[in-house]
C-alpha cells in the first residue's frame, strides 16, 4: 500500500514537476547566453591592449565571482527597487545569473586565449595580420576549444544554480517542488525526485559536451 501511495505521489507530482523542469532549462539556457555576451568581451577587455578597460573587467568578475549568488539575487530583486529600479522575477533571475555566469565564464575564456602559444601570436604578426585580426582568425578558434570543457561545466553550475530563484518566487522546478511538499507534506520523495530531475539535465549536457569535444578535436587534427 505504501509503494502504491508513493508511485501515485509521483505519478501526479510528474507533470508539474517536468514543467518547472522545463522553465529551469530555459532559464539556464537565457543566463548561459547572456554570461557568453558579457565574458567574451570581459575577457577580451582583460587580454587586449586597452589598459584602461582591464580594471573595470577586473572589478566586475572579482564582485561577481567574490559574492554568493543568492545575495546577487537579493541585491537585484529586493534591493534595486528602493532606488527606483524594478524587475519581474524572470528577468531579475536571468540577469543575476547571467551577470553571474559572465564572470566566470570570462575566466575561461581568458585563461583559454591566454593558453594558446605566443608563437602564434608571432607568426600572424609577421604575416602583417593586426591583433583583432590575429585574435579572430588564429587564436579565438583554438581557445574555444580549449574552453569548451570549462564551459559546459558552467552551463551545468547554471542549471543547478537555478533552484537559487525560487527565494524570489521564479517558478521553475524547485518552486514547484516546494508548492507539492505544501499541499502533500512529503518531502522526502519529492525531493529526491527533484535530484534526480537535475542529475538527469546535467548529464543530458555532459553527453553534448563529449560529442563537441569529439568534434573539435576531429577539426583539429584535419587541420
Amino acid at each position: 500500500m505504501e509503494f502504491q501511495d508513493l508511485w501515485g505521489l509521483l505519478r501526479d507530482a510528474a507533470p508539474v514537476m517536468l514543467r518547472g523542469a522545463g522553465y529551469t532549462l530555459l532559464l539556464a539556457v537565457a543566463a548561459m547566453a547572456g554570461g557568453l555576451l558579457l565574458g567574451l568581451p570581459t575577457a577580451l577587455m582583460r587580454v587586449g591592449p586597452w589598459a584602461l578597460l582591464r580594471w573595470p573587467a577586473t572589478l566586475y568578475v572579482s564582485v561577481f565571482r567574490g559574492t554568493p549568488l543568492l545575495v546577487q539575487l537579493f541585491v537585484v530583486y529586493y534591493g534595486l527597487p528602493s532606488i527606483g529600479i524594478e524587475f519581474t522575477p524572470v528577468m531579475a533571475g536571468v540577469l543575476t545569473l547571467s551577470l553571474n555566469a559572465g564572470a566566470y565564464l570570462s575566466e575561461s575564456l581568458r585563461g583559454a586565449i591566454d593558453a594558446v602559444a605566443q608563437g602564434q601570436w608571432r607568426a600572424a604578426y609577421s604575416l602583417g595580420l593586426g591583433w583583432g585580426q590575429t585574435l579572430r582568425h588564429v587564436v579565438l578558434p583554438q581557445a574555444l576549444r580549449v574552453a569548451v570543457p570549462s564551459m559546459s561545466n558552467t552551463l551545468i553550475s547554471l542549471i543547478k544554480d537555478t533552484s537559487l530563484v525560487s527565494v524570489i518566487t521564479m517558478t521553475e522546478l524547485m518552486l514547484v517542488t516546494k508548492e507539492l511538499i505544501s499541499v502533500t507534506f512529503r518531502p522526502l520523495p519529492l525531493y529526491v525526485a527533484a535530484a534526480i530531475i537535475y542529475w538527469m539535465l546535467s548529464l543530458f549536457f555532459e553527453g553534448l559536451q563529449r560529442r563537441a569535444e569529439r568534434r573539435l578535436n576531429r577539426a583539429h587534427q584535419q587541420h
